[in-house]
């Protein structure tokens, strides 16, 4: 079984599938109608109006409709009226009513209220359009007839009914049945009716005459009434058949969809098998099996096969042919209600306890091989040809048929070798197994050829040379390479865990594990590369062998021939296959997408898809695939879109520019994504929407195009957004333009001030006038440096302290006689020995013109796309040759415009004789036309192309290097993460993140420039000098090195010697956090690096011993335990002295004389060199010599060689199982395997390492 989808929730009692959409209902036990996209997994509708358990659903062919049966509250009498109307004059169908109602009353009201319902739903609109009304029990399925307006429904109250949804009327009632009837449902291709019983009966009905009456109704207005109205039965529909000889009650009966078959299950746990022809029908078989109630049995609608589900909570299959189980399969607490098949494709469902699950029960991906123009794939038991140029395809040799019963027999791998002509097979049989094909030459194209294949055990199996192939022995996870005459002729074990392998070039393979691939070179014997990813199902490379496609469930990861990741594509539904073209675009797709991925992990759809194909190759823009029954399809597609942005992205920029002008690109998702890419000049070609056109312009620097887009919208934002950019520029003269357009004065008057305009400054003092804006009169005189003015607005404004102030200080004595003989006795007071200085603005470096531009090379694009369209070219230049300020009409507070203003003054003189007249504003006008405000020549002949950015020398030596350290210095620290997990299997990065950021800053030197530009980052070389190539980068500089720990060694030993073993400790665990971030540059140093790691583990494991003794004081036996490990450390000489010193104090202080004199003896033996050393332990020896016992019994045994566990801290002796830390080599009890490592605390106990790297000399 390949499980699809799978859901929790209630009992499922109903189940059906969409004939077109990937949607399936469920009915649930507790009333609610689930609908659920299984391809997407998602719930995407629930109706819940059932008020009881709805038993039965199902979909509609054609229309947005389906059917549920289930119950609801009613009245009582309601259904008592209701049932009364059905009888009329009919005694026996009065008495029947009466007898049902007598049962409800009896029964304690236990369903008091049921109207057992049928309710038609429209799933568009979200709710029911009608219930019909007429069972007087619980509803246990209802269907669609495929053709006519009918519902089928089986209801416990012993009857059948079928019902026109259109009319929404009962138009007949099958009776006959003397218990609740379980299920009924129409034939797929005739007039008949098949239903199941607890009356123990399967029962087929002729609705042949129903069928006539509905083609052409009767002329006689009483039959009509009457199959409205007769409740039990009439000429409508009659019984055919009674289907006898189940034990107990029927559960279910379902007709074959093409054959005279009826399959029926039942509570006596048996599946029957029933035939049938004009006359009579008859049991066939009987299947055995099952070991609880049969609660749903139906056929397999592409398959000769019967699947049936049982409260035993399995689901079985049965070979119709042979009559005999082919594969069961169980849950473990649910019992199964229901069973579903789709339609049209090879989906079933199932219903149990606590959801349902939709699943296949077999794989239906054709095996196949593609080797150049051919492609070999087996269908039907045949191995066939196909030729990709002249699409012939051919019959090759038979292939055998699988001697099992079970499913998933079908070959599921297919190797091909063109130079011998051989094929490899690969399928499930006995736990895995392959077949070797030699085609002869001659035998293509006449496919009669028999040949007995060669067989063998293995789980995969693929060529790897012109006449070897690769065998997976799963068991002892190593490969057999084999001949053609299927001899084994070399094995190689494998470097992980390996359950599946694929080509990787001649000579290696590709190991898949659980969540990484390798490449293995079988002849060396060599991991050439290691990557990381989900679950891998097929592997699928270039023609060039230069790149591969690792496709799983729900991503694509594309990496180079070396397993060098490139980029990673996630999907939410399933990955089905791939190909790569002829550009080195990879073309893949999934359940219901042609789509593409570009070698940087750019994406999109080509086009959708009807039912699931495997591509098998890709040659121009024809797609040559497979579907799932095994016929070859071509399928042509637009590439357009994708070679438009490989192109782009590889800058072939005249495959761009043809493009553009001969292809129909267009889009939101084409503009965003050249938007996205940096390219907005060219999206600028693809829109004619003004709004779109102006954001691309201001993103690609294009101010004439925004002038004209800006002009079309006329909206206050954009002239406000041009003018930012305009500004940005330098374009002053556009600026002005779009600050008149804003009527933003305040704006254009800073303008003016900074580009050194001072006579149109004066000018819009006067417009302040005018507009009575007294901060704006202010504002601008203060920019002028006119102190009259200011002293004027001041007093005008009523501000005469601040006046007469600004007057005093700036020696306008006679104004300020004036303003002080106005204020009186309030005169401000001005300090006396202040010197007052005029305040003026500094005047501007440029005046009134635009800054200047650098003048480069036109873009390939703008030189490319000049030609096009010059009509919008022309249009572009009109807009810097207009009189913009002659445009610029400004609203006075009363209302008029400045033109009324203009009219009042008509010349200069009048406006300086009249001290309260207007302004003349006929000179706020641009200048002459060699002045108006255009871009700049330089700007419109040429644009700016900044140069293309290096790669970044970060980037280089994550490139170049596999060493942990060298990338902490380039600052990503991710990936040295990973590689510290990879090769050392370290988890706690805690410890190492201050030396992940010294190794980041000491790498890099800094810069600063000028105050306003941001600091520049200067990469820091290893072992850089004068001489050396400025194109050549070498590694990154780093902080630590070997001799920095050498002197951390020495003070630990000097701090371990006096007894400062927290110090010591301290110093120890440093060096082994540091040791991973080492770069030493030979091998030898490489030797002497794994050899301090050795020893500072020793001390660490030692040291942490002693503190955890001395902790322990009223443990003696404990105490002295640790004392005696600290002794099997492999430590120096002076210290190894000390513990056995200190060992043989304790013990002998605990009356543990035997194991203190082990101690003695053992410092004897090293020559102690201090006589008070020698002296004690003699004098120990002699003292255990008369006595030798211990009072209290050790875990300790010196005669034992033993390591000691680094967390628990026991002896593991020689002989035990232990694990081992992969980084520091410390050993653990198993039950320590995957926690952290208490010695280095970094790694993980037991996990999987590739070993320390530290040097590039290891990767040479």
């Amino acid at each position: 079984m390949l499980t699809k989808f799978e859901t929790k929730s209630n009992r499922v009692k109903g189940l059906s599938f969409h004939s077109k959409r990937p949607w399936i209902l469920a009915s649930l036990h507790s009333g609610v109608i689930q609908l659920w996209d299984y391809r997407m997994g998602t719930l995407i509708d629930r109706f819940d109006e059932h008020d009881g358990p709805v038993r039965g659903v199902h979909f509609h062919k054609s229309q947005p409709l389906f059917v549920s049966g289930g119950a609801g509250i009613v009245e009582l009498s309601f259904a008592f009226i209701c049932a009364l109307l059905y009888c009329q004059n009919d005694w026996k169908c009065i008495v029947y009513v009466a007898l049902f109602l007598v049962e409800i009353l009896v029964s304690d009201w236990r369903i008091l209220g049921d109207d057992y319902k049928i309710k038609v739903w429209n799933y568009k609109m979200h709710r029911c359009l009608f219930t019909l009304l007429g069972h007087l029990d619980y509803i246990r399925t209802v269907q669609f007839h495929h053709e006519y307006p009918w519902i089928v429904s089986a209801s416990d109250d012993q009857t059948i009914r079928i019902w026109n949804w259109q009319s929404r009327t009962c138009i007949s009632v099958l009776t006959g049945h003397n218990h609740y009837v379980m299920c009924a449902s129409f034939h797929p291709k005739e007039d008949l009716v098949v239903s199941a019983s607890l009356d123990q009966t399967v029962r087929v009905w002729d609705i042949g005459a129903l069928r006539k009456k509905t083609v052409s109704p009767a002329d006689d207005i009483l039959r009509l009434s009457q199959m409205n109205t007769d409740l039990f039965g009439g000429v409508d529909a009659v019984v055919k058949y009674v289907l006898e000889g189940h034990d107990r009650g029927v559960n279910w009966a379902a007709f074959h969809p093409n054959l005279p078959l009826i399959v029926s299950g039942a509570d006596d746990r048996q599946v029957k098998l029933w035939r049938m022809n004009d006359t009579k029908a008859w049991e066939v078989d009987t299947l055995r099996g099952h070991m609880n109630n049969v609660s749903c049995v139906m056929f397999h609608a592409k398959q000769d096969i019967i699947v049936s589900n049982s409260e035993d909570k399995s689901i079985r299959v049965w070979d119709v042919t042979k009559r005999t189980g082919v594969q069961t399969f169980r849950r473990e607490h649910d019992r199964f209600w229901i069973l579903a098949s789709h339609p049209e494709m090879n989906l079933l469902a199932a219903g149990h306890d606590s959801g349902m699950i939709v699943f296949k029960l077999e794989r239906e991906r054709p095996a196949f091989a593609v080797s150049g123009d051919s492609l070999f794939y087996a269908k039907d038991r045949f191995l066939r040809f196909f030729e990709f140029s002249t699409q012939r395809e051919t019959q090759v040799i038979p292939i055998r048929r699988p001697g099992t019963t079970s499913l998933n027999q079908s070959p599921r791998t297919l190797s091909y070798s063109p130079t011998e002509n051989a094929v490899l097979i690969c399928s499930d049989v006995d736990g895995g197994s392959y077949e070797l094909y030699v085609i002869p030459k001659d035998s293509i194209g006449r496919g009669d050829t028999v040949q007995e294949a060669k067989r063998g055990a293995g789980v995969s199996a693929i060529f790897v040379a012109r006449n070897r192939f690769a065998v997976l022995d799963k068991s002892s996870n190593q490969v057999l390479v084999k001949n053609l005459k299927n001899e084994v002729v070399k094995k190689s074990g494998l470097p992980i865990a390996t359950d599946a392998i694929f080509y990787a070039g001649t000579g290696n393979l590709l190991c898949r594990a659980e969540d990484r691939v390798v490449i293995f070179d079988l002849q060396q014997r060599l991991v050439l590369g290691d990557l990381q990813t989900p679950f891998v199902k097929y592997v699928v490379w270039s023609n060039d062998m230069e790149s591969i496609a690792l496709l799983s469930k729900h991503a694509i990861i594309i990496a180079s021939k070396k397993l060098v990741h490139q980029c990673t594509l996630h999907e939410t539904i399933r990955v089905k296959s791939g190909a790569w073209d002829d550009n080195g675009v990879f073309i893949y797709t999934t359940l219901n997408h042609i789509k593409y991925c570009l070698p940087n992990g750019d994406s999109g759809i080509i086009r959708t898809l009807d039912v699931p194909i495997y591509i098998t190759k890709v040659s121009g823009n024809t797609i040559f695939c497979l579907d799932r029954d095994g016929k070859n399809r071509t399928i042509v597609i637009d590439a357009t879109e994708y070679i438009f942005k490989l192109s782009l992205l590889r800058k072939r920029y005249d495959n761009v520019m043809s493009m553009i002008r001969n292809s129909q690109l267009c889009g939101q998702a084409m503009i965003a994504y050249l938007q996205q890419k940096g390219f907005p000049e060219v999206a600028l070609h693809f829109v004619k929407d003004e709004r779109t056109r102006f954001n691309l312009a201001l993103e690609s620097g294009n101010i004439q195009i925004a002038v004209a887009s800006a002009k079309e919208i006329d909206e206050k934002d954009h002239w406000y957004r041009l003018g930012v950019e305009a500004l940005r520029q330098g374009n002053a003269g556009i600026v002005e333009y779009a600050y008149q357009r804003t009527k933003n004065f305040e704006r254009l008057s800073f303008l003016y001030l900074i580009t050194g305009n001072l006579e149109k400054l004066s000018k819009m003092l006067k417009i302040a006038e005018v507009k009575n804006d007294v901060m704006g009169q202010f504002h601008n005189a203060l920019y002028l440096g006119d102190v009259q003015e200011r002293v004027k607005i001041l007093e005008n404004a009523g501000h005469l302290p601040l006046a007469y102030i600004t007057a005093k200080v700036h020696g306008l004595e006679d104004l300020a006689e004036r303003l002080a003989a106005e204020l009186g006795d309030n005169v401000p007071s001005v300090p006396e020995d202040k010197v007052p200085s005029l305040l003026m603005p500094p005047s501007p470096v440029m005046c009134g013109s635009d800054w200047p531009l650098l003048r480069v090379m036109k873009g390939i694009f703008e030189g490319g796309l000049d030609n096009m369209g010059r009509a919008g070219a022309e249009e572009y230049e009109e807009v810097g040759e207009g009189d913009w300020v002659n445009e610029l009409e400004m609203v006075v507070e009363d209302g008029s415009q400045n033109g009324d203003v203009t009219a009042i003054l008509e010349d200069g003189e009048g406006a300086e004789e009249n001290d309260e007249g207007g302004w003349d504003l006929e000179d706020l006008e641009l200048p002459p036309e060699a002045d108006t405000p255009r871009a700049s020549v330089i700007a419109r002949s040429s644009v700016f192309v900044a140069p293309t950015p290096g790669m970044p020398v970060s980037q280089i030596w994550i490139q170049r290097s596999s060493l942990a350290a060298e990338h902490a210095a380039a600052g990503n620290f991710d990936t040295a993460m990973r590689l510290l997990n990879r090769q050392l299997g370290i988890r706690n990065f805690i410890p190492l993140r201050s030396m992940f950021l010294d190794l980041h800053s000491g790498s890099h030197s800094y810069l600063r420039a000028f105050s306003s530009t941001p600091v520049i980052s200067l990469a820091v070389e290893r072992g850089w000098n004068e001489s050396a190539s400025p194109n050549v980068r070498g590694p990154p500089a780093l902080v630590f090195n070997f001799s920095q720990l050498e002197e951390k060694l020495k003070a630990g030993y000097k701090a371990t010697t006096t007894g400062k073993f927290t110090e010591a400790l301290r110093l120890f665990l440093s060096i082994l956090h540091t040791i991973p971030l080492i770069v030493v540059e030979s091998r030898r140093e490489v030797d002497e690096v794994k050899e301090l790691n050795v020893i500072v583990k020793e001390y660490v494991l030692g040291l942490q011993m002693e503190l955890k003794r001395r902790e322990m004081k009223d443990n003696p036996v404990r105490q002295q335990e640790l004392a005696a490990y600290f002794t099997h450390c492999n430590l120096q000489m002076p210290h190894l002295r000390l513990a056995l010193l200190n060992a043989m104090t304790v013990c002998f202080k605990a009356k543990n004389l035997a194991t203190a004199a082990n101690f003695a003896r053992r410092l004897l033996e090293t020559n102690p060199t201090l006589e008070n050393q020698a002296k004690t332990s003699r004098q120990v020896l002699q003292a255990a010599e008369r006595n030798m016992t211990d009072a209290s019994e050790l875990n300790y045994d010196f005669r034992n060689p033993f390591v000691t566990c680094g967390a628990t801290y026991v002896p593991i002796y020689r002989g035990q199982k232990d694990v081992s830390c992969p980084y520091c080599s410390s050993r653990f009890v198993p039950s320590q395997e995957g926690k952290l490592c208490t010695v280095c605390d970094l790694a993980v106990v037991g996990a999987d390492a590739s070993g320390l790297l530290c040097s590039p000399s290891q990767i040479r």
